[in-house]
């Protein structure tokens, strides 16, 4: 069982982490990791892959109400201790597992390949919230990878001077439409740094592989479809060895896609942005499958209860993953 869950603004109380936003009050802090226990119970996935985490020890807080145990609950970059004081700038991505984690990898810089110019930011070669690669062994012995991503958002990307302050007219709609195409750049050129490190990871192997996160964009967009390559298929069965499909898409309870899918409301408008993504070895149809996607669900309710940084403003989805056994060695 797999699930992401953006997690909106974890951080410990008193903690200043954006500008312009009050630090969490003890109290507001107790009813969020609360209310995240309470997801994380429900959820009982084997791996969830967090977004929008400032302090790792928060994690750990909301982790410990859900009264499950998990041997590991990681946030590289967000780590509080000596001369470590969370998260600096921006939210990062975590990991919470009980599955044995043979590595962990922070992907930051962008290959070469994946550098781009954004107008009036310059070159754009490393992600702003770096993806998280896990190399895990499950219970049985079979490996899996699970990367964990969280995109640039949409939001119109101003220029600031180098205090942090914008020096743009935001009001001005020439302005705002340039700042949009800079944010919709530095999302491509993360999905495509993304892209490559995947092919890297499925050429020629039989790893199965999940991506889950906020892609910050839908299953069917173009920057999606830059990690993904699913369309690809159509044309060469040749590209599903470096592939990536929707757990949604190829479920194989089918009834079930009826179910209501979106996972974010914005301005009123519902929309799929948290994503499970896998490699062909979850592909019942394929030849090289070594197990499938039993059913995908999204937990959203909590959507209509109104705006409340004590909740997520996302739903969180989760996947029920089925890998064969390895097969037994015969012989004295």
């Amino acid at each position: 069982m797999v699930a992401t869950c953006n997690v909106l603004n974890l951080a410990q109380p008193g903690r200043h982490f954006y500008e312009g936003q009050d630090p969490y009050t003890q109290n507001e802090f107790d009813r969020k990791v609360d209310w995240l226990g309470n997801r994380f119970k429900a959820l009982n996935a084997d791996v969830i892959a967090v977004q929008e985490v400032w302090d790792e020890l928060a994690l750990r807080a909301a982790v410990a109400r859900s009264g499950l145990q998990y041997g590991v609950v990681s946030v590289p970059g967000a780590e509080n201790g000596p001369g470590q004081h969370g998260a600096q700038g921006t939210p990062r991505v975590g990991i919470v597992t009980r599955l044995k984690v043979e590595s962990l990898q922070s992907m930051v810089d962008f290959s070469p390949a994946a550098v781009v110019q954004v107008p009036g930011l310059g070159l754009h070669a490393r992600f702003e919230r770096p993806p998280l690669i896990a190399q895990l062994r499950l219970k049985h012995g079979q490996p899996l990878c699970v990367i964990t991503a969280h995109l640039k958002s949409k939001r119109p990307k101003f220029l600031e001077d180098a205090k942090g302050r914008i020096n743009e007219d935001t009001a001005d709609p020439s302005v705002q439409a340039l700042a949009s195409l800079r944010s919709l750049i530095m999302r491509a050129g993360e999905a495509l740094a993304l892209r490559l490190k995947v092919v890297e990871l499925l050429h020629q192997t039989r790893t199965p592989l999940v991506l889950m996160g906020d892609l910050n964009d839908s299953p069917h967009s173009v920057t999606t479809q830059l990690i993904a390559a699913t369309s690809q298929v159509a044309y060469d069965k040749g590209a599903n060895d470096h592939a990536l499909f929707s757990a949604w898409d190829v479920q194989g309870e089918a009834a079930l896609r009826r179910d209501v899918a979106y996972s974010h409301i914005h301005q009123g408008y519902p929309e799929v942005l948290d994503q499970v993504l896998v490699s062909e070895e979850f592909l019942a149809t394929s030849r090289r499958t070594l197990g499938d996607v039993r059913r995908v669900e999204v937990f959203n309710d909590h959507l209509f209860e109104g705006r409340d940084r004590s909740r997520s403003d996302h739903g969180f989805v989760r996947a029920l993953l089925r890998v064969r056994l390895p097969e037994r060695e015969t012989g004295g």
